[in-house]
């Protein structure tokens, strides 16, 4: 195909995406491309797709029929661990043209120079996900005021809902050097705060064939990145509770760039339901690491992703995840109502949880959720903390978070806009 000369971009599923779709973004400007709003008119369109949840899937089929009906003739690209795991399903969608898997996502380029607007099935350039090993530094860079920083890609977990090793491969990482790097970068942008993230965040350090990388780990990167000048702001994204060491820990505390904010996925608060996730970790061990948080940084936050209606999962299973996660000095939950996924070994669990009980817990922690969410910010009114504030004008309001994630909401001013403000909660 001749050179397009437009191209709009749309990221399904978690922040290691977007910080990939904006890298592809980058990539194709360079080439000549001018980047549109994914609502706009382009002659391409590229939708980053996610297979966590059947959402995904079924969102990324809208968003194909809704370009067929308002750009018939652009392309449409799918890219992503959705394009990874089920590519011949993806090519069948009508109005797709091409489908780039793990290994070729960072290569669009060279796909679209080869790429004509026929009636035949989509092109499929992908490869099985064991000869998937480069690793790819990505960085989100459209906000000066947060930018996601990639740093590890893949898992040698096999937890037994999750897709992810299927479609992004064995855990590899970035080298400190290059992180660092990176992050003096973003710092000469403008860049305010980094959000490290990964799929196994805590596993950093390892190459592209398993092997430990000058013997680097993930303390070592932060007591690095601490060092740079210009960036304000560090966070964790999502770190495994069995990977979130007490070294870590403690390090963090003392630190005044790495903020008081944690995520531990903990899926499951029944010892029981966790060995058949095939965890890697008891409810003891999540508990002992939320305690030494509290204990050390009092004004923490600690968010907590939690899988509902997993096979198996009784009503006495339930109420002991629901009795653990309201017994812990947690601040919000992020609630997931488990999906069925292809070739995970959840799927040979039984009994399966009807749909609508699975929905009914999602409610119920839900509701769980908003009221930790309401009591840690209620405890910390009257305090004040820094505020960091987004440039966004919001019908006349803009919004930031504390060093302890707690999300503000005041009338927009200019002078406010990616600075750190003393604020009183």
């Amino acid at each position: 195909m001749n050179q397009k000369q437009t191209v709009a971009f749309h990221t399904l599923g978690c922040k290691l995406n977007f910080s990939e779709t904006s890298t592809i973004s980058r990539i194709m400007e360079k080439e000549g491309f001018e980047k549109k709003d994914f609502t706009d008119s382009a002659d391409v369109y590229v939708i980053n797709t996610c297979s966590v949840t059947d959402n995904a899937d079924k969102e990324c089929r809208q968003l194909v029929r809704r370009i067929q009906r308002k750009s018939p003739d652009s392309f449409v690209i799918i890219t992503g661990c959705y394009a990874q795991l089920k590519p011949a399903e993806i090519a069948s969608i009508p109005g797709v043209d091409l489908v780039l898997g793990a290994a070729e996502k960072f290569n669009i380029t060279e796909h679209i120079k080869a790429l004509t607007k026929t009636n035949d099935p989509a092109k499929i350039c992908s490869c099985d996900i064991a000869d998937v090993t480069g690793f790819n530094a990505s960085f989100s860079q459209n906000d000066r005021t947060r930018t996601f920083l990639k740093v590890q890609d893949g898992c040698d977990y096999n937890c037994s809902f999750c897709t992810i090793p299927m479609a992004r491969g064995k855990s590899r990482s970035d080298t400190i050097s290059n992180v660092v790097a990176n992050a003096n970068h973003l710092a000469s942008e403008g860049v305010k705060e980094i959000v490290l993230t990964g799929v196994n965040l805590g596993d950093f350090g390892k190459g592209a064939h398993g092997d430990k990388v000058n013997g680097e780990n993930f303390l070592d990167l932060v007591k690095a990145l601490d060092a740079v000048s210009g960036i304000k702001r560090y966070r964790i994204s999502s770190i495994e509770p069995n990977l979130i060491t007490n070294e870590l820990i403690e390090w963090v505390s003392t630190s005044d760039q790495f903020m008081p904010h944690f995520h531990i996925p903990l899926q499951s608060g029944s010892n029981k339901i966790l060995g058949l996730m095939r965890r890697r970790y008891k409810r003891e061990l999540y508990a002992e690491r939320v305690a030494l948080i509290k204990q050390l940084m009092p004004h923490a936050s600690i968010g907590v992703d939690v899988i509902v209606g997993f096979p198996g999962e009784t009503e006495e299973d339930f109420k002991e995840t629901f009795d653990f996660i309201h017994s812990l000095d947690v601040s919000y939950l992020h609630v997931f109502t488990y999906s069925e996924r292809d070739h995970t070994k959840a799927l040979e669990i039984t009994p399966v949880i009807p749909i609508h009980i699975r929905n009914e817990r999602n409610k119920t922690l839900r509701n769980l959720s908003y009221m930790k969410q309401q009591f840690f910010s209620q405890q910390h009114s009257g305090t004040i903390r820094s505020v960091l504030f987004e440039a966004y004008n919001k019908e006349g309001m803009m919004e930031g978070y504390t060093d302890n994630y707690i999300r503000i909401s005041t009338p927009y001013r200019n002078e406010w806009a990616n600075q750190l403000v003393d604020w009183t909660i």
